[in-house]
């Protein structure tokens, strides 16, 4: 899979970087099922990222990871996520980074207001979001992500 440098894209938010266990020198992996369009976003650092990870690598998914923390988020790619599965499954309450927020950016959200705090803070976008032939998952599930690349169920 060829992954242009992100000086080569139209916009630095939308860089790439490739997923963990590919040689960060290496941009081919010749031992991954052909998937077409698979993104992953998040940061790395995140436990529930790094478990998504290693079970898109070793399922032999190909995938691009998109980090938020290196990258941001495009306001067109978060606005289209909130119309096609509104602002609630995405906006991470849990982490500390909403608990820190002022009682006044926490309450009375609405969808302008989720997508404002997710594009000033992407560590409040839940993670990880995928993307693949146009369906998005919010959060990890082995026996979703099973289901959806089509792989025998954990058990």
């Amino acid at each position: 899979m060829f992954l242009p440098a992100a000086s080569q894209l139209a916009s630095p938010l939308l860089a790439i970087h490739t997923c963990p266990l590919t040689d960060p020198h290496t941009q081919q992996r010749t031992d991954m099922v052909k998937t077409q369009g698979v993104t992953i976003y998040g940061i790395p650092n995140c436990d529930t990222m790094k478990k998504a990870r290693l079970w898109l690598d070793t399922h032999r998914i190909a995938h691009q990871f998109h980090d938020y923390k290196k990258s941001g988020i495009a306001p067109a790619l978060l606005e289209g996520w909130v119309r096609q599965l509104g602002w609630e499954p995405l906006l991470n309450r849990a982490g500390t980074t909403f608990r820190k927020l002022p009682d006044a950016d926490k309450s009375d959200l609405t969808a302008a207001k989720a997508i404002a705090l997710m594009l000033a803070q992407p560590s409040l976008i839940k993670r990880p979001v995928l993307e693949m032939d146009r369906q998005i998952l919010v959060g990890f599930k082995p026996e979703i992500y099973a289901r959806n690349f089509g792989q025998p169920a954990p058990g």
